[in-house]
């Protein structure tokens, strides 16, 4: 016996019925052949680790634009977190692991540098706006590689909609959606902790006695939460309570860290970054990289400006702007 047909037959008897299955998957964009030793999902999982997108993530912004310590977030080490906190709820419902985990590694894909700041940007001076869940469908639908990941139906939809309105279809992009946040919202808070930018006390009294005070405390009552209230249901939810502490830091953490705080305030230089290097390549596409030159001929510019610019780290795109715009000493 094949050993994906093994471990296909042990999704059947061991997962929940609303949990996905590797063997009923929509399919992708494109045909391949399967392989004897991976499930779809986990194949989705291995290409999205060995991508250049992925690679990339360690380099740029969570919440503190190009810190000092070695200790704060990437949104490489947000996405490797949102893996765990996923996983353990999918474990824990009888999910299908392999998929949450793929969704939770792509989630972030199409990020730009500076993190939300450099969304911001391009959503400012691209016409057709710019939304990072949409750019990382992008990314694995047709920027990585040759031709995309190809990557299946399950694991696009939880990427596209791990944010926003849109409910993701499956249970596991229901989780990721959810990890993301407690994810986010926790270690945002320990990152601003860490940097002076908040006191313990200063959390508000009534998420600290729901939740807890230790940063471990808070993601394990959260996650307790959720796998308790969405044990044998068909959606991924949280209790009231717990759900109004989650935004209540939410709205905590907007007010006093990611908006206007010490963790921002090179946030307008990161910005006008990002702006001068579109308009310069929209006026110098000869400037950009052959492999995006290429591209001229069957989008548009300002598409192609936006797809260079966004796969950008923080620091090349900082160094790109020095080479651009910034005089270089004089050697003699």
């Amino acid at each position: 016996m094949e050993i994906r047909s093994y471990i296909e037959k042990c999704e059947e008897a061991l997962l929940s019925p609303y949990a996905s299955f590797s063997t009923k998957s929509r399919g992708r964009l494109r045909p391949v052949p399967e392989c004897p030793l991976r499930t779809a999902f986990q194949r989705d999982r291995d290409r999205i680790i060995h991508s250049k997108s992925f690679r990339r993530l360690k380099h740029k912004t969570q919440v503190f634009i190009i810190p000092e310590g070695d200790h704060y977030r990437t949104r490489l080490t947000h996405t490797l977190e949102v893996a765990q906190i996923a996983r353990t709820i999918s474990r824990a419902l009888r999910l299908n692991e392999d998929l949450t985990e793929a969704i939770a590694l792509g989630h972030d894909l199409g990020h730009t540098p500076f993190g939300h700041a450099g969304e911001s940007a391009l959503n400012e001076v691209y016409s057709e706006g710019f939304k990072h869940n949409e750019h990382s469908l992008r990314v694995v639908d047709k920027l990585e590689g040759e031709n995309g990941l190809n990557l299946t139906w399950e694991v696009r939809d939880g990427i596209l909609n791990h944010t926003g309105k849109v409910m993701p279809v499956t249970l596991e992009g229901q989780v990721v959606k959810l990890a993301d946040r407690i994810a986010y919202i926790n270690h945002d808070i320990d990152d601003a902790l860490r940097g002076g930018i908040l006191q313990l006390e200063d959390l508000p009294l009534h998420c600290r006695e729901l939740l807890g005070n230790r940063h471990g405390e808070r993601i394990n009552n959260m996650v307790m939460d959720v796998i308790a209230n969405s044990t044998g249901k068909d959606r991924i939810i949280m209790s009231a309570d717990a759900k109004k502490a989650m935004d209540d830091l939410r709205s905590f953490m907007f007010e006093r860290v990611y908006i206007g705080s010490e963790a921002k305030k090179e946030e307008t230089k990161a910005k006008l970054v990002v702006k001068y290097l579109y308009q310069y390549f929209l006026e110098h596409p000869e400037q950009l990289p052959k492999e995006y030159q290429k591209k001229i001929e069957v989008e548009k510019l300002d598409r192609i400006v936006v797809d260079y610019i966004a796969g950008m780290t923080d620091r090349y795109a900082i160094r790109v702007y020095q080479q651009l715009f910034l005089p270089s000493p004089w050697v003699y």
